[in-house]
């Protein structure tokens, strides 16, 4: 069933030292160490989110150890909003929003090409409002009608 690749799945790889300084060159961080740091919490953070093929094919795309990570975490039953992802995101490691926020946007910034524009609709689609903000996207999402 998985053994044939997806239409549209990019063919660009990465390593993982690759990403790390993709990582460390877009969140602007001093160290290696850091970029690794952000790396490792903000994917498990989404792995913490994602279910279904959007989980799998993401993974696929990934370097083999940032996919252990996203792939390493039991998805939560109650889906956060990209603000909630954020919010969680700094009290499990202990920083602030805007910190989590911006260890959010480099990383995600570094896996936006990895997984194409096909993949990362899909996963938009999958998650709750906010997440198209924290993937460098406009959120276009039509207003849902109010009862009257």
């Amino acid at each position: 069933m998985y053994d044939q690749p997806r239409a549209n799945r990019p063919q660009t790889a990465m390593t993982f030292d690759q990403m790390l300084e993709r990582v460390r060159y877009e969140g602007a961080y001093p160290t290696r160490e850091r970029a690794a740091e952000s790396v490792h919490n903000v994917l498990a953070a989404l792995g913490r989110q994602l279910t279904g093929d959007e989980r799998v094919d993401l993974a696929q795309c990934l370097p083999v150890e940032a996919a252990l990570t996203l792939t390493a975490q039991i998805p939560d039953t109650t889906p956060l909003t990209g603000w909630g992802f954020v919010k969680d995101l700094a009290e499990r490691t202990g920083g602030t929003p805007a910190t989590a926020r911006w260890d959010t946007g480099a990383v995600f910034t570094a896996i936006t090409p990895l997984a194409g524009p096909d993949l990362i609709t899909r996963i938009l689609h999958q998650l709750p409002d906010g997440y198209p903000l924290l993937f460098g996207q406009t959120d276009l999402r039509r207003p849902q009608p109010t009862a009257a």
